[in-house]
């Protein structure tokens, strides 16, 4: 009996066969379009996410997008999500189901939904839940990829938080909120003269369409390599401070609607559209909390430090002391000398997972274990308040923005690294 070797052919005829036994029922049923390292991109694959992604985009009143573009992107946003859960693997990053539902609980929170309405809601706009939820698990999986190997590794000065504060206390543009829509016409990272001038041409003709009434968002979807081309482009909201000077510098003249022209940087080209701006005041809620940490490691699952954290959290129930508690068990070194007390944070300052879980317990309740990118958690929460960002904790507002402008810049450089290392081949002479 001759054995298959190769396995992307065994694949090929695996998809071929169909569930009948009789050889007149066999017929295809599916064929790889990508090969991304050693994964595989099928054509089904591919027709279910531009299905998913094309009624999203009617959902946003974005639907008038030429087929082969929306391809081509969806194709190019899978691929990039290809390596970055390959990568994701050989750190161990994993959502367990626990950690999905929250988060599935969370969304639907936020949109004033109990889970069951939340999950009728996205079927009732033609989108399959189960693939739905499949697809979260991934995007929480790149987020914790991006916050272990890009976002961890940033570094704010004292000095450059002293700069940004001079710099920007008698800043112009220092309290505005901006919200835009990006478009970025990437070169490789050691671009050539011909790289950059086939960039620059294809920046300048949407530019041009665009200024001749073509929408700014079909226009993102169409040329943009940016992560957010998918959505039109859209940024959403942002303080001019949490934004590179470049775009700020392009926008801060123009009219809502309007359209920057082309801008340069090291990652290429960029085109931005000024959809509103404003200089309020900016209200957001603290809170003051202490947590316990554990990490997982090849010696503790993270099963068994979600047992941990429910044995502590029974022990302070039962009147044990935090402080000791946490002095002696959590692996944070920064707050486990502080009895695991984090002090007071806003918006921004820890992930998302965290920051939800802080703002959805009562005052003087204990959370449930829960997982970020750092371990499993339990934490309380000790008081809340109102803040005038604007006006107070400088050097925390300041020592954010930083970073999160630097995070943005480095996240696109990683992105065009990673997506240029990896082995892509296309098998599907149409894609």
């Amino acid at each position: 009996m001759k054995i298959i070797s190769n396995p992307f052919l065994l694949l090929t005829i695996l998809l071929s066969m169909s569930t009948g036994l009789a050889y007149a029922e066999l017929k295809p049923l599916d064929h790889i379009v990508v090969v991304v390292n050693e994964d595989v991109i099928t054509d089904n694959m591919l027709k279910d996410r531009i299905d998913d992604f094309r009624k999203q985009l009617e959902q946003n009143q974005i639907s008038r997008i030429d087929p082969e573009t929306l391809k081509k992107q969806v194709l190019e946003r899978m691929i990039r999500d290809t390596i970055q859960t390959q990568q994701a693997k050989q750190f161990g990053i994993t959502v367990d189901d626990l950690m999905l539902n929250r988060m599935l609980e969370q969304l639907a929170k936020s949109n004033k939904m109990d889970l069951d309405t939340f999950r009728k809601t996205i079927e009732a706009q033609g989108l399959n839940y189960p693939r739905f939820r499949e697809q979260t698990r991934d995007e929480l999986i790149v987020n914790q990829l991006q916050q272990r190997v890009v976002a961890s590794k940033i570094n704010v000065s004292d000095q450059e938080i002293q700069q940004y504060i001079e710099q920007n206390e008698t800043g112009a543009t220092s309290n505005v909120v901006y919200h835009l829509r990006h478009i970025l016409i990437a070169t490789p990272e050691s671009a050539s003269p011909e790289d950059i001038d086939t960039a620059r041409q294809k920046a300048d003709t949407a530019y041009k369409k665009i200024t001749h009434g073509s929408k700014f968002e079909a226009m993102a979807i169409k040329y943009s390599s940016g992560r957010n081309a998918l959505k039109g482009g859209d940024l959403g909201k942002r303080k001019a401070n949490e934004l590179p000077q470049l775009f700020v510098d392009a926008v801060k003249d123009l009219k809502p609607g309007e359209s920057s022209k082309p801008v340069k940087s090291a990652s290429g080209f960029h085109l931005l559209q000024l959809v509103s701006s404003s200089n309020d005041q900016i209200m957001v809620q603290q809170t003051n909390a202490r947590h316990i940490l554990i990490r997982t490691s090849t010696k503790v699952s993270d099963d068994q430090a979600r047992k941990t954290l429910l044995q502590l959290k029974k022990q302070i129930e039962d009147k044990n002391n935090f402080t000791e508690l946490a002095s002696k068990h959590s692996e944070d070194p920064a707050s486990k000398v502080k009895g695991g007390d984090l002090g007071w944070f806003g918006p921004g300052e820890f992930t998302d997972n965290f920051e939800d879980v802080a703002n959805n317990i009562e005052i003087g309740q204990l959370s449930e274990p829960f997982k970020t990118p750092f371990g499993w958690h339990i934490i309380e929460v000790l008081e809340r308040r109102q803040h005038d960002q604007g006006k107070t904790n400088k050097e925390n507002q300041a020592r954010n923005a930083i970073k999160k402008r630097k995070i943005d810049e480095e996240l696109r450089l990683w992105l065009r690294r990673i997506r240029d290392e990896a082995y892509v081949e296309f098998i599907d002479d149409e894609s």
